[in-house]
């Protein structure tokens, strides 16, 4: 369990074996893996440190009207507390309740220490131990001192909205709001609203401000695919029904699963087919008075961005309701009263939502050091998309850039879990991954493989994909298997 070491310098006030930074989805289900199947002292000597004061990471942060899962909850939900309501995605408040749920479930909750934000980590060669500096209650700072140190911090920055340029913003004298902090009671009523953005937070958005305002316009300057799914799942209903409590949602989220990565590949495979039916569904939605060119016919096939979806249509049934309308231009200037778009067509909004994109950030900010020398982890290659080249005994959780988050987080706790076994067996006391001398012109790749702008610029503030032990994740099936199974051993140096 813990120590406390005094505050003598050098001296930790607080010992762990392995500290988890993030008690959001990520760093609850490392705590899970970590507890229950890590050898000791592993198991019993963790804790969690959290910078904000609820966990729940994004589902806590993200307040704007409508937030809810872009993927399906069977397989975005946690596999050793499966989801169980009706809801195919869920809003929100439902998903912060589920983890919160999830957490007290396995006692998870009781290692969350809140108010406390991780300044910097620095790795002693002598200690062969991190030791973290922590900012507690916003003043103090700590020492903790952990053997493994687990990034369960998420892909985007908390702080800071991405930063994007649209002419003459700062002239608008209605209100501009970014989801991302979205002002808690504003009130929205009878409004007219301009969202800019074509991605899942502006198709989130349109429906649910679309229902009070008094109009809701999506100002894209190009087109997503967005794709219209049920809220239920009536298999998964029947597979409750008919299977024993243990196996039925074992077996609806493989079938899931399956199912989003066998149309993936049908999407890699057969793009024109895919781009047909992708378009013959939005035309059945639409309304006559919304072409689906040039509003709904992306410059790119499905799936090179992430597929939007829409439960039960609903961004369509907005649309048809004439609260709610789409246009395809570019933003000439933003003056007082109006937006001037490039085809000379004017928006005149009292409010306006830059739906932009997020942020992308590995690592929470945190400064990174090898003994006194500081490392930027961007400048690192991901060794099976979960460690860091020349960095030992850390490890950092990311989800699939196409897929539930969670697939991918299960399997870095899966992957976390066997590493410490195999040190334990090897009587070891760190692990570090290093390239060999055939990859050291290894070109690095962007982690996450999407043609979306804020995506496509993330090689230079995320790790590096290669290839062989350092390509990204791709396919969860094969990840699992690998994890479990796979040689968990090549590029890796042990001390």
């Amino acid at each position: 369990m813990a120590t406390n070491s005094g505050s003598d310098p050098g001296s930790p006030d607080v010992a762990f074996e392995v500290v988890i930074i993030g008690a959001g989805l990520s760093g609850i289900n490392s705590a899970y893996h970590i507890q229950t199947e890590a050898p000791e002292p592993a198991s019993s000597s963790y804790v969690i440190l959290e910078s904000r004061s609820n966990m729940g990471g994004t589902w806590d942060l993200f307040q704007y009207p409508g937030v809810r899962s872009d993927s399906d909850m069977f397989t975005f939900g946690l596999p050793w507390n499966p989801w169980k309501m009706d809801k195919t995605m869920a809003p929100g408040a439902e998903i912060s309740s589920y983890l919160v749920d999830s957490a007290a479930r396995f006692g998870i909750d009781k290692r969350i220490k809140y108010q406390h934000r991780v300044l910097s980590a620095r790795w002693s060669s002598q200690k062969s131990r991190w030791i973290l500096g922590v900012e507690v209650d916003g003043a103090s700072v700590q020492v903790f001192e952990a053997r493994f140190l687990i990034l369960g911090t998420g892909y985007y920055n908390y702080d800071e909205p991405l930063p994007v340029h649209i002419p003459g913003i700062d002239n608008f004298a209605g209100t501009v709001i970014h989801p991302q902090f979205w002002p808690r009671d504003f009130d929205y009523a009878d409004k007219d609203i301009v969202i800019i953005g074509s991605g899942a937070t502006a198709v989130t958005l349109l429906p649910s401000l679309a229902s009070k305002a008094s109009h809701t316009t999506m100002l894209q300057r190009s087109p997503t695919y967005i794709a219209p799914v049920p809220s239920t799942d009536k298999i998964a209903k029947l597979e409750r029904t008919i299977l024993p409590a243990r196996l039925a949602p074992r077996v609806t989220r493989l079938r899931r699963a399956v199912r989003f990565f066998g149309f993936y590949w049908f999407c890699k495979a057969f793009p024109s087919a895919a781009k047909r039916l992708i378009r013959q569904a939005s035309i059945k939605l639409l309304p006559p008075t919304i072409p689906v060119d040039p509003h709904f016919t992306p410059r790119y096939n499905p799936m090179d961005q992430r597929l939007c979806a829409s439960p039960d249509g609903d961004f369509f049934a907005a649309l048809r309701s004439g609260k709610a309308s789409v246009v395809t231009d570019t933003i000439e200037a933003v003056t007082k009263e109006e937006i001037q778009l490039s085809s000379g067509e004017k928006l005149r909004p009292d409010v306006i939502i830059t739906a932009t994109g997020l942020k992308l950030r590995i690592g929470g900010g945190i400064q990174f050091f090898i003994d006194d020398k500081a490392i930027e982890i961007t400048d690192r290659f991901a060794w099976k998309g979960f460690m860091l080249q020349d960095v030992p005994n850390l490890a950092f959780v990311t989800g699939y850039y196409n897929a539930a988050w969670t697939l991918g987080a299960e399997v870095t706790g899966l992957a976390v879990v066997r590493l410490l076994r195999q040190m334990k067996d090897r009587g070891v006391s760190s692990a570090v991954p290093r390239l060999r001398p055939s990859e050291l012109n290894m070109v690095p790749e962007s982690f996450f493989k999407l043609s979306s702008t804020y995506v496509k610029d993330s090689i230079t503030v995320t790790p590096r994909g290669g290839t062989g032990q350092w390509a990204h994740r791709w396919n969860y099936f094969f990840d699992v298997s690998r994890a479990c199974w796979g040689d968990h051993s090549t590029g890796l140096e042990y001390h």
